[in-house]
């Protein structure tokens, strides 16, 4: 069901949101989704930073040891499933401002399949250059937070007007997060969990 929903969040995001919602296939599912997808930006940054090497303006790639590399490989997955659960949790607490009654299942399916497509930028870091992933990375979040607008309403039950307001929050809610995981990210490389680059 994983590559049925990827390609439907795609081809037919509102029929696939239905889709979703009739169905409703359990937390097991929406786990093994958020699982699986949030093991390409890991895999790809691992192989990106450690194989290939960034390319930032002119002069050599800049590439990471392999075991640096793993550890912000293994930090990068941690974060992102994290970050699924928390806008779960935050959609969960807020659904009842907007009158939606959902159950955590629900919030956390309407989290893991938002959040795909920005896992799925991780493959553009195979092409490590800074402007390409850059760039790649904005129509990815862009469209997640059209397949948040969209989803909101088809998952919470709630008419598209209130809808559109409780994604207006979520999204807000999501760059807090995503400010908060660069920041936590800063604040670990001060202490000594940095990369380690090639010399």
């Amino acid at each position: 069901m994983i590559l049925n929903h990827l390609w439907g969040l795609y081809a037919h995001p509102r029929q696939e949101w239905q889709s979703i919602e009739q169905t409703h296939e359990g937390m097991g599912a929406s786990l093994t989704h958020i699982f699986v997808i949030a093991l390409i930006p890991a895999i790809c940054g691992f192989f990106a930073s450690s194989y290939i090497g960034w390319s930032i303006g002119a002069g050599d790639p800049i590439k990471l040891t392999q075991a640096s590399a793993a550890k912000m490989a293994v930090a990068m997955y941690g974060a992102l499933i994290a970050g699924v659960f928390l806008l779960a949790y935050l959609a969960h607490w807020m659904a009842k401002t907007f009158g939606a009654k959902p159950s955590f299942t629900q919030a956390v399916e309407l989290s893991a399949y938002t959040a795909t497509p920005l896992f799925m930028v991780g493959f553009a870091t195979l092409y490590p250059e800074l402007w390409f992933v850059m760039v790649v990375g904005l129509a990815g979040i862009a469209y997640s937070v059209y397949l948040l607008y969209s989803g909101v309403p088809i998952i919470m039950n709630i008419p598209e007007e209130r809808g559109f307001i409780y994604a207006s929050s979520l999204v807000t809610c999501g760059l807090v997060l995503l400010v908060a995981i660069l920041a936590s990210s800063v604040i670990l490389w001060n202490v000594g969990f940095g990369p380690s680059y090639i010399s």
